[in-house]
C-alpha cells in the first residue's frame, strides 16, 4: 500500500524518532484541543492522539484520504495519581522535578493510526489503529540547585514531566524500563510494526 505518511504534530522530537528509523513524512500540525473525559493514563493519551490524528484526516480533501495515512501522538508523565503535562511556568516546572527526582515513574504515550481504504470514498472505508506504550523511568536525587539550575536551561518547558531523556536529564536517568523513544514522545518500534502490518 503506497501511502504518505502525515505526522500530525509539531515535536521536532518525534520527527527526529521518524527521521531516525527512516521513514519519509510530512508534517500537519493539529488543531485538535487535547482534551479527554478519562481519568485512566493509558486511554487518556489515545484519545487524546486519536483527536489530532482525526483532526488532521478530516481537514484532507477526498482525493487525499484514499493515498495517506495520518498519524497522532501524545506523552504524558504519570506519578502519584497525577498526570504531569508540560508545565505552565518554572514554578510548576519545579515542582514536577521536586516530586519526580528519586522515585519512578510512568510514561504513556498514545498513538492513532488513521487511513481510508480505497473504494466509494464513504467514511465506512476509514480504518484506525489506537495504542499505548508505557515505560518507567526511575530518576536519582536532585538538589535545589541542581533542578533550578536545569529549568534555567528552558528544557523543561515544552515537555511533559518537566524533563528531556534525551536532552540534559540523562544526568539523572537511573533505571528505565520499556521503550526509550516512547520516553522521548514516540514509541517509533511499535509503529513501525503497526505501519507493517496494514502493508506500508
Amino acid at each position: 500500500m503506497n501511502k504518505e505518511i502525515i505526522l500530525a504534530s509539531a515535536s521536532p522530537r518525534r520527527k527526529e524518532l521518524l527521521n531516525q528509523i527512516g521513514l519519509s513524512f510530512r508534517v500537519t500540525v493539529s488543531s485538535a484541543a487535547e482534551k479527554t473525559q478519562s481519568k485512566e493514563p493509558s486511554r487518556m493519551v489515545q484519545d487524546i492522539s486519536y483527536a489530532k490524528a482525526q483532526a488532521v484526516f478530516e481537514s484532507l480533501p477526498v482525493e487525499k484520504k484514499e493515498c495517506s495515512v495520518v498519524i497522532g501522538a501524545d506523552t504524558m508523565v504519570s506519578f502519584g495519581g497525577r498526570m504531569l503535562g508540560k508545565p505552565m511556568d518554572e514554578k510548576e516546572a519545579y515542582e514536577m522535578l521536586l516530586a519526580l527526582q528519586g522515585n519512578t515513574h510512568q510514561v504513556y504515550t498514545g498513538v492513532a493510526m488513521i487511513w481510508q481504504e480505497p473504494g466509494n470514498g464513504g467514511n465506512d472505508n476509514t480504518r484506525q489503529i489506537i495504542f499505548a506504550e508505557e515505560t518507567a523511568v526511575t530518576l536519582y536525587p536532585m538538589s535545589h540547585e541542581e533542578i533550578t539550575g536545569y529549568i534555567a536551561t528552558g528544557e523543561p518547558m515544552d515537555k511533559a514531566g518537566a524533563y528531556g531523556i534525551q536532552g540534559k536529564c540523562a544526568a539523572w536517568v537511573k533505571k528505565i524500563s520499556g521503550d526509550y523513544s516512547n520516553v522521548v514522545g514516540l514509541p517509533v518500534g511499535r509503529l513501525y510494526q503497526e505501519l507493517k502490518k496494514i502493508g506500508i
